[in-house]
């Protein structure tokens, strides 16, 4: 019916129910339309007339659908060598523009690849015939609105304009002839064929449990006379578990969604029509126009979002005249969603029956043999799986899903040889290395003869870690001048402070301490006193032989703390010093203080020569 009005370069718009070969309707006008040179040789065209341009447009929502599409057209074309490309996403731009530049006739793609390459300059429509939009109702839907009104603005005014699909709403053929001049509108159905369903395909309709689907379609894939199915799922996550659960029970399966990458997808779909596997889980991205031969069974495990969405479904089932069997579970939940697909279909399962896998009226109804189990058993596995169909490298844009599929044979890499050695590690013991029984090394071992790894001598033992020395205000490496008339005063010094000390705590042991904050009675006087005296003598004892700094007695008792640390040399007046201020201070604390004042004196203490008429 559409053939005699396209191919006199009216706009159609064509509805038909699935699998009555819409696809040829717009297919062969679009062929005949385009000129080649082969009609320059017939004589039915200029040689003018001739372009390397596309001149026919066809745009489709899928993947899948966008390579059957030009499959068929190749097929349909070959005898007058007509140049059809497929352009969609998820595989690399290279070869589609080398293809666009060597020349092309008619271009089938998707939306989103055909507006990238368009914006880059690399596809001109501007020789555009004849535009198809195949599935219209989904490419006026809002998801793909924009993107195909943007497509529309970049072609010829003058051009013919065909849409196709199995349903379309009056919203949609409303939005639709916008873009159209003068549409018929072409609504095919065969006589004997009432409803909106197909006649040939079997429907059942079963209330089900969700944690008893899995074990529902395991045995309905066991069913007589059962070739291909499809089961559709309404999430990506679900396809792919319900997948690995079929696999895991013994069946053929693939998978088809959004989150495998490209080459996956074409895998799966590939190995299924190859017979490779025999059951196809998938999301609707495979609802609309997949075209297999040999499907016997549609399942849909999750109830469809609306009407549309369930023609498209089980029409996947019954094409060309072949009878099929669908078979749609609803849980609980969906009730309301299928009540209303149910109304507007006018279909006889407003209330479906509860079924578990166990049922009785389900093995009889779907001539399931008795005694299936929900496994398949080994002597009727035979198909060759997915693994068996190879992955194509596509050059795969994007990240989702590029990794290797589970089954699929592991690719190894080459990996580049080294370039140098790597470096050893050696595993040392307080800086001596260490074999590997744990023991240390014998004394040039490891490095140069006679030396440890690090170029120091080496020794009979285990090293010893090597001790830190003191330097002069804390940087660079020279150590504090040390003269030998120091060196003999320090053990003086050392013995007169340790009796100091030893003094000091046996006056301090007979007096209790006071909590008060006053200084105690005379004999505390005394004591203080004391350790004064001795810190001086041991202070003088220490740096009077050098003729460096002098610290009076009353210094040194009172702040022993300063003494440690070098100090730079002021002239003092002769007369006598000042009387210090007392503090609160036990006679212990005050001669541990003269200890380690004079233990640090010696490092500490800067060496300068000083004048002989004034002490520092």
């Amino acid at each position: 019916m559409t053939l005699p009005v396209a191919l006199a370069g009216s706009d159609v718009i064509g509805q038909a129910k699935t699998g009555t070969g819409k696809t040829l309707g717009f297919g062969l006008p679009l062929l005949e339309r385009v000129t080649v040179p082969a009609d320059v040789e017939a004589g039915r065209a200029k040689p003018e007339q001739l372009t390397e341009a596309p001149q026919a447009l066809v745009v489709v929502p899928t993947r899948e659908l966008c390579q059957q599409v030009t499959n068929d057209l190749l097929t349909a074309g070959k005898v007058r060598n007509v140049r059809v490309l497929s352009i969609y996403g998820g595989r690399a731009y290279e070869p589609q523009v080398e293809a666009l530049k060597k020349g092309v006739d008619v271009v089938v793609g998707t939306p989103g690849r055909l507006l990238d390459l368009a914006g880059q300059k690399k596809l001109n429509l501007s020789h555009v015939k004849a535009l198809v939009l195949d599935e219209a109702d989904e490419m006026l839907d809002l998801g793909f609105l924009p993107d195909v009104e943007r497509i529309i603005n970049m072609l010829p005014a003058r051009r013919q304009t065909m849409l196709f699909s199995a349903t379309m709403p009056g919203a949609v053929i409303g939005l639709a002839r916008r873009y159209m001049s003068q549409p018929t509108h072409i609504r095919a159905a065969a006589p004997d064929d009432e409803g909106q369903t197909v006649a040939n395909i079997k429907q059942h309709v079963f209330r089900a449990h969700s944690m008893d689907k899995p074990e529902m379609v395991s045995r309905i894939l066991q069913s007589n006379g059962r070739g291909l199915a499809m089961i559709f799922c309404r999430t990506k996550r679900t396809a792919a578990d319900i997948a690995d659960q079929l696999a895991r029970r013994g069946f053929a399966s693939g998978a088809v969604h959004g989150d495998l990458g490209q080459g996956a997808r074409e895998q799966a779909l590939r190995a299924f029509r190859n017979g490779k596997v025999d059951v196809l889980v998938c999301t609707d991205v495979a609802a609309r126009g997949i075209d297999v031969e040999g499907v016997t069974h549609v399942v849909n495990y999750q109830s469809p979002e609306d009407e549309k969405t369930y023609l498209h479904r089980i029409g996947r089932t019954g094409r060309a005249g072949a009878k099929g069997i669908a078979i749609t579970l609803v849980d609980w939940d969906d009730i309301p969603r299928w009540k209303l697909i149910n109304k507007a279909l006018d279909l006889p399962f407003d209330e479906p029956e509860e079924t578990y896998s166990t049922s009785a009226h389900l093995y009889e109804l779907l001539e399931i043999p008795e005694g299936t189990t929900g496994v398949l058993p080994r002597a009727e596995r035979k198909r060759a799986g997915l693994a068996a169909e190879e992955v194509e490298d596509l050059g795969e844009t994007g990240g989702r899903g590029r990794g290797p599929r589970r089954g699929a044979p592991a690719v190894e890499e080459e990996r580049p040889s080294r370039s140098r050695t790597p470096r050893q590690r050696r595993r040392t013991r307080n800086g001596a290395p260490v074999d590997a029984s744990g023991a240390p090394e014998a004394p040039g071992t490891s490095g140069a003869p006679g030396t440890s790894e690090g170029g120091a001598p080496a020794t009979d033992g285990p090293r010893q870690p090597r001790r830190r020395r003191r330097t002069r205000g804390g940087s660079g490496n020279a150590p504090a001048a040390v003269t030998p008339d120091r060196a003999e005063a320090a053990p003086a010094a050392e013995t007169v402070a340790s009796e100091a000390v030893q003094a000091a705590d046996a006056t301090a042991g007979s007096s209790k301490p006071r909590r008060r904050r006053t200084r105690g009675g005379a004999n505390s006087a005394a004591k203080a006193e004391t350790a004064r005296t001795a810190a001086a003598t041991a202070v003088d004892t220490a740096e009077g032989p050098t003729g460096t700094v002098k610290v009076p007695a009353q210094a040194t008792a009172e702040a022993p703390v300063v003494a440690a640390a070098p100090v730079a040399a002021e002239p003092v007046a002769d007369e006598a010093p000042a009387e210090p201020r007392r503090r609160t201070r036990s006679a212990k604390p005050a001669a541990e203080a003269v200890v380690e004042a004079a233990e640090s004196a010696e490092p500490a203490v800067v060496t300068e020569p000083v004048a002989d008429e004034a002490p520092a």
